[in-house]
């Protein structure tokens, strides 16, 4: 996506409304992870340094949308930017209602808003309840359309830029995130990318568009069914696919292995084989598990065993065996792009985080020998973070979901709705 971005427009003297992703976790009012804040300060920098105001919006959590709930408030997070930027934030308790505080801010300051989620209008979905109509339900959906468009020209109408630098979200058709542009551009006003949303659509795009080669994927995690569209799109593009963690054991029982008590979806084993057949007719290498570390429960003080793809009766696989961590490195070698979302086993117990450690290693020699390695996900950035090697990756996605839908050929709404150059 070749949008504009914060270099490409005049900002001295604007009043530059930015929705961020400071979706970050809060506990007792501290903030425990500031990674999201930190990624969004030069884009926040760059827009005060440029003599313009700044209207900040995001949302938190997944509020029941009735309103205030202080455990979602964004109060704590405008005290702990203010903290960081060594400066006065002013905030609005009710995003819907800031016209005043927006209109007196002045070049160099600052105002955020209170949780955007707050309003049922921001994402303006409509949820059918027991007993509800269709008729209702279809009048329900109707109001809350009309309810997302007054939201955003609301928020449009607090300033004379928007800027986008929440990629986090960006795959989500909110107020906040998409339906503000046509409002903005109505008022005469751009619609930009930040510094962030920027990188994302670059590394990403390139790795997706035009991938150096050999060109590797890793998917892991949980289920099959999270990443269907991404499999199939992937299968179009890379060299080799690498398949771990969960959904593994959904493919090798598949190609007729019994898996024990491991995660497997059976409604999925027609898929798993329509895959497999697409890799070998493209000349794909898909690669599974040839071993596992297999469980007699679900907790790191189970009794374990190393077995081949043939898992014991009432045992579970929950990490992929020895033999297999050096099959995966020796594919990650050589690479030139590395795209990796999902881990490959339980990686939060100790006795299942081989195998996610081994391949973290792996990805983590590929950026100093030239080539380029992305980490999409929150389970994988969590791993990268974990192994400490995550200064040694070329690009740490801060959106889960919305890498998720870019690896699978998605429009984001978020970034489809900006000024194209």
């Amino acid at each position: 996506m070749n949008k504009k971005n914060l270099r490409d427009i005049s900002l001295s003297g604007k009043r530059v409304v930015m929705r961020v992703d400071f979706n970050v976790p809060i506990k007792n009012g501290v903030i425990a992870d500031d990674t999201r804040i930190q990624a969004a300060l030069p884009s926040i920098r760059y827009v005060l340094e440029q003599g313009a105001s700044l209207v900040l919006m995001s949302h938190l959590g997944r509020p029941k949308e009735k309103g205030y709930e202080a455990d979602f408030s964004l109060k704590p997070v405008a005290d702990y930017l203010g903290r960081l930027l060594n400066k006065s934030i002013a905030f609005a308790p009710d995003c819907t209602a800031a016209d005043e505080a927006a209109a007196a801010l002045q070049p160099g300051e600052i105002l955020m808003l209170e949780n955007t989620r707050f309003s049922a209008a921001e994402q303006g979905k409509a949820k059918q309840s027991e007993g509800m109509s269709d008729a209702d339900f279809a009048a329900r959906k109707a109001e809350l359309k009309a309810a997302k468009q007054k939201l955003a020209a609301k928020l449009a109408s607090y300033g004379d830029v928007y800027v986008n630098d929440a990629f986090g979200t960006a795959h989500r058709d909110h107020a906040s995130t998409a339906s503000i542009c046509p409002f903005m551009k109505a008022r005469g006003g751009a619609c930009v990318a930040g510094f962030l949303l920027e990188k994302e659509l670059e590394y990403l795009g390139s790795a997706v568009e035009k991938p150096q080669r050999p060109f590797v994927a890793i998917l892991g995690g949980a289920k099959v069914a999270d990443k269907l569209a991404v499999v199939k799109n992937l299968l179009t593009k890379v060299d080799t696919l690498i398949v771990g963690g969960g959904m593994a054991y959904t493919f090798l029982k598949a190609q007729g292995h019994d898996v024990g008590k491991s995660l497997c979806e059976l409604d999925q084993l027609d898929y798993a084989n329509e895959m497999l057949a697409q890799a070998k007719e493209r000349g794909v290498k898909l690669l599974l598990p040839v071993d596992n570390v297999a469980a007699d429960a679900f907790s790191n003080d189970a009794n374990i065993q190393t077995t081949g793809n043939e898992i014991p009766a009432g045992w579970m696989a929950l990490d992929i065996g020895p033999a297999t961590a050096k099959l995966y490195a020796e594919a990650v070698a050589g690479a030139k792009t590395v795209v990796w979302n999902g881990p490959m086993g339980c990686f939060e117990m100790p006795n299942f985080a081989n195998g996610t450690m081994a391949v973290c290693k792996a990805v983590a020699k590929v950026k100093p020998a030239g080539g380029v390695s992305i980490i999409g996900g929150g389970d994988s950035v969590a791993a990268v973070n974990k192994s400490g090697l995550a200064a040694e990756m070329s690009h740490i996605s801060t959106g889960g979901g919305a890498s998720l839908e870019f690896l699978e050929g998605k429009t984001l709404p978020g970034c489809a709705a900006l000024d194209d150059k």
